[in-house]
């Protein structure tokens, strides 16, 4: 009989519950041999997925012809907190062999001394390589590229080509391209693997090569270099700088971690929290991060309870208002966070531009009202039946109305303009929506029912 999908486990997850598991009560020379039984990536999340002092303790057993991959691998705050204990030397041994990029990632995480001790230590062909990656910054496509390419000049016949590659030992991780570039090393265009094996081995580069792809600028950021990847599919890009010469290449690997890490930003950004928040951080770490977002909520509630406090007249006369109050809040707080939400993926995806603003603006405007017309008649409905009071039912009918509308517009119109401040949307969005849907709810239902019940 099969097992039910939920209790079937992948074997590594098996073997890292098991690890867990003997940290309790098991010997050294037992964990040491199931962790480094695991992959660099599973030590990663092994060690990400424990408290602070089992970390130490996993690191220190990780086989040192690991640690490079391994911690490469480690989210930045947790890698970060690893290197503060490694000398120049150690970060130098770590990172050999590491594509240029991480090595990059990896350097960026450490003060300016140590990083050049770290590149003293290294040849000089590989300190040029992450010098050139450690210009640009890390959230560009100058940040992601990997120098380790092979290129070709187009006067080469493919014959030729096979042969330069029959050189090599192995072809870099995802290479479906060769890079056709000139005698200057600026770049001309594309050998895709696929023509190089099928086409007449005589045929030179410059006949077969690919001319209609556009290399991405270093300078490019790496939201937008996603985009690419998504939009042609693409396994791997070359990278220029600025006076066109190649610099290097991004790999679909690398594009990947960018998608994620996106992601988490959003996800996160959402309860105000970093995108790196360590799941098992120490509570020192833990409660300012936390503390500074709770009180700008706490102003921002107590904004909202001032507009509430000029009514306190009307609410001690009525005190149905009292109970549907908080409907119409939190009505207009869901619908404009919707709209929220689809404009700051259309943001995020490219969808959006000043040309396509108007209708959606006009879209979400009328989904309101509509959304506010179809609730209200309800809602007034219920309150009417429920407090036997006709006037209370157009008060809140009309009240939802107005903040849904207002919702609508404030979610559509709020992350462009953040956007424009140079303010993340993702992270004060939310906040700044919740606290406009209070105050004009609360304004607009108080300030009806006070000039129904004068």
């Amino acid at each position: 009989m099969q097992a039910p999908a939920e209790e079937i486990k992948h074997p590594s997850r098996v073997h890292i519950e098991r690890i867990h598991n003997m940290l309790d009560g098991g010997t050294l020379r037992q964990i040491a041999r199931l962790v480094n039984g695991l992959k660099p990536v599973e030590i990663a999340r092994l060690i990400e997925s424990s408290p602070p002092p089992s970390r130490t303790l996993l690191w220190e057993l990780v086989d040192k012809s690991s640690t490079g991959e391994v911690i490469e691998e480690l989210p930045d705050e947790l890698r970060s907190h690893i290197l503060s204990d490694m000398d120049a030397e150690a970060v130098a041994e770590i990172t050999e062999g590491l594509e240029t990029d991480d090595i990059a990632d990896i350097l960026q995480q450490l003060p300016e001394q140590v990083i050049q001790e770290v590149l003293s230590a290294m040849t000089e062909q590989d300190r040029q390589r992450v010098e050139a990656v450690l210009s640009y910054d890390e959230e560009t496509a100058g940040g992601l590229t990997n120098t380790d390419t092979i290129t070709v000049r187009p006067r080469f016949t493919l014959d030729v080509v096979l042969r330069y590659l029959r050189r090599h030992n192995e072809l870099p991780p995802s290479t479906d391209s060769l890079i056709v570039v000139n005698r200057k090393d600026e770049y001309l265009g594309l050998l895709p693997l696929s023509k190089l094996l099928t086409s007449d081995p005589s045929t030179t580069v410059r006949e077969v090569m690919v001319t209609d792809i556009n290399a991405i600028p270093a300078n490019m950021v790496d939201s937008e270099v996603a985009i690419l990847f998504e939009q042609h599919d693409w396994i791997s890009a070359p990278v220029v700088d600025d006076q066109g010469k190649l610099l290097g290449r991004i790999t679909i690997d690398d594009v990947v971690d960018v998608i994620r890490e996106d992601a988490d930003h959003s996800l996160m950004s959402l309860a105000g929290l970093d995108e790196e928040e360590d799941t098992f951080a120490p509570v020192a770490k833990t409660i300012p991060r936390r503390a500074i977002w709770l009180g700008i909520n706490l102003l921002t509630a107590i904004l909202a309870s001032s507009v509430i406090n000029i009514f306190q007249g009307t609410i001690d006369k009525v005190v149905a208002l009292a109970v549907l109050m908080p409907i119409v809040a939190s009505m207009g707080g869901v619908a404009g966070s919707q709209t929220l939400t689809v404009v700051i993926r259309g943001l995020a995806v490219g969808h959006i531009s000043s040309q396509n603003m108007r209708w959606l603006l006009n879209r979400e405007l009328y989904v309101g009202l509509l959304n506010g017309c179809l609730w209200a008649l309800i809602m007034g409905v219920v309150a009417a039946l429920w407090f036997n009071d006709p006037i209370i039912a157009i008060i809140i009918g009309v009240a939802m109305i107005i903040n849904l509308a207002t919702a609508a517009c404030a979610g559509a119109l709020l992350p462009i303009a953040l956007k424009a401040l140079k303010i993340d949307p993702a992270l004060a969005g939310g906040v700044t929506l919740t606290t406009l849907t209070d105050i004009v709810g609360f304004f607009a239902f108080l300030g009806l029912a006070t000039y129904f019940y004068a």
